[in-house]
Parts: C-alpha cells; sequence; structure tokens
C-alpha cells in the first residue's frame, strides 16, 4: 500500500494547478526545495514519474495528469468531511475561505471583514481576490468555501444569493463636466477605458454599450479600476465604473462624474458556493450580513 500523505496530495495538486515549481511553493507556504523534494519522494513512493522538469516549465506525465484528477476529488472530499464536522459543532468557528473579484474587493471586502471577525471572533476569515472564472473553479474544487462575484453565474451545483443592485456611473475628465451625458450610442463612439479582459466588469460594460468583446479601435484597457480612472484624469478617454468605486477612485483624480440615462445600466453582486457544502445554511447567514453591509455602503453613496 502507497504510504502517500495528505501533505503530498496538496503539494502535488497545487503543482499540478500552477504547472510551476516557485508559485505552487508559495501557495503552499513552503520553501521552492522544499515542495521538489516532497514531490520526488512521492514519485519515489508510486516508483513513477509525475513530473517532466524543464528549464521554465514543467509537465505532467500521462501517470501525473490521472494522478492530479483523482488527487482533485480526493481534497475536495476531505475538505466537505471537515465541513461536515465544523457544521455539527460550532459552524461559524475556524476557516473560512472567501473569494470576490477585484471590482469589489476593494471598496467592499475591508468592512466584510472588520464586521465578520466583529461578530465571530473565532472564525479565522481568509479572503482571496480573483477574477470570476478563478473563483468559481476554486470553489468547485474546493479550495474556497464561498465566492462573492456578479450574477448569475449559471453553474448547477452552486447556491446563488443576490446581496444588492448598484449602478455603472460615467467618469469623464473634469472639463467634460457640464456636456451632455452620452447615451450607449455615442460611447460606442467615443475613447472607452475597460478592464482588460478576464474581468467581468468588462463584459457588462461592453454589453451596455452593445459592443462585441473583440476590442474596437480605440478602446483602451487597464488592468484595474484605479488605472481607468487615473487615465480619464489625465484626459485620455472616458470609463464607467460601479457606484461602490467612486468614493476611493475619484477622490484624487481630476475627474467628474455623471449618472446615465435610464434605463441605467446596473449589476447584481451576489455571493456563491457549492449547495452540499455542509456550512451552505451558514453561508446563507453570512450573505444575508454581507448584503446589509453593500446596503448601507450604497446608501451613503446615495446622491
Amino acid at each position: 500500500m502507497l504510504a502517500l500523505s495528505m501533505k503530498h496530495l496538496r503539494y502535488f495538486e497545487s503543482l499540478a494547478r500552477l504547472r510551476h515549481f516557485g508559485r505552487a511553493a508559495e501557495d503552499s507556504a513552503i520553501s521552492q526545495p522544499a515542495l521538489s523534494m516532497q514531490i520526488k519522494e512521492m514519485e519515489a513512493l508510486i516508483g513513477a514519474p509525475l513530473v517532466e522538469r524543464g528549464t521554465r516549465q514543467i509537465r505532467l506525465t500521462a501517470l501525473g495528469e490521472d494522478f492530479a484528477t483523482r488527487i482533485i476529488e480526493i481534497l475536495r472530499q476531505v475538505n466537505e468531511l471537515e465541513d461536515l464536522a465544523r457544521a455539527s459543532q460550532s459552524p461559524l468557528l475556524g476557516r473560512l475561505r472567501i473569494g470576490v473579484i477585484p471590482t469589489v474587493a476593494p471598496y467592499l471586502l475591508p468592512a466584510i471583514v472588520a464586521d465578520l471577525t466583529k461578530r465571530y471572533p473565532q472564525l479565522d476569515l481568509r479572503p482571496r481576490e480573483a477574477v470570476t472564472q478563478k473563483l468559481i473553479a476554486d470553489i468547485s474544487e474546493s479550495r474556497l468555501d464561498a465566492a462573492i462575484v456578479a450574477l448569475p453565474v449559471s453553474e448547477a451545483s452552486l447556491e446563488e444569493v443576490v446581496l444588492f443592485e448598484e449602478e455603472f456611473v460615467l467618469v469623464r475628465p473634469q472639463s467634460e463636466a457640464g456636456a451632455p451625458v452620452p447615451d450607449a450610442k455615442s460611447l460606442r463612439e467615443m475613447r472607452l477605458l475597460l478592464l482588460e479582459e478576464g474581468h467581468c466588469f468588462r463584459d457588462q460594460a461592453l454589453a451596455f454599450c452593445k459592443m462585441s468583446s473583440a476590442a474596437p479601435r480605440d478602446l483602451m484597457e487597464g488592468s484595474s479600476l484605479a488605472t481607468l480612472v487615473q487615465m480619464v484624469g489625465a484626459g485620455i478617454g472616458v470609463t464607467l465604473v460601479p457606484e461602490m468605486a467612486l468614493g476611493l477612485e475619484t477622490r484624487n483624480a481630476e475627474v467628474s462624474i455623471a449618472r446615465l440615462a435610464a434605463p441605467r445600466p446596473t449589476r447584481k453582486i451576489g455571493m456563491v458556493w457549492r449547495k452540499s457544502n455542509p456550512l451552505a445554511a451558514e453561508f446563507g447567514r453570512i450573505a444575508e450580513r454581507v448584503r446589509e453591509i453593500g446596503v448601507e455602503k450604497a446608501a451613503r453613496l446615495a446622491p
């Protein structure tokens, strides 16, 4: 019988997912040499190579690919056993891994962390910021417990709970403060600054302007809302931002803010988790509190 440990499985899962020893070591909170030694030990126990080591990247062998698929399922079931044990005792005790998309995290996450850690002092809150696709994959593979994302995600295995809805707001250079507010058709003819591909907010903004996902000639991209707003302040173009970002991102920028004509573009922010998670009922309680925090913040931003 193979003497593989959970430690072996978790380290190999990280390496198989990231395909890089350095990043996998960082993800596993150990040194790269230690991770390499653990993988070699695992291969020795199995009696066959799992990894093809190159100078710049690694590849999994055919056996390594098979192992990775099965290890993901094993770790998911182990995590669910841990959740089941917690659900039978004090549910809001111990680790809670929650993901948040980048267009929500800077504006809502600090308030969520402060509130939940005060209400549940024994809760070990572990937030993670990533784009929606990554968060959903991590929930599905039990690397995250829940996530705050833009809805819908339309995954049959996930529970979706709407938290609140917010508008998109037009940000223009300060010199255009008195100009008429453009409609969706007019925005298509302007130099529109959007987030780079992978962000759901980009897709929502393009949908409002009835533009395809392929970048038009005058569309420019940024890696964050902060970058986009500063580019607008420099006179490069205009952008759309979610309402919750206004206070933080526009306070030190030479920009003007305008609300678009009805029907205004909006997005629904929600919380998702696996329906099969034994802590699902507790996630519902947390979602309700996050909803209250979001509504309170929206009320402060209301004109």
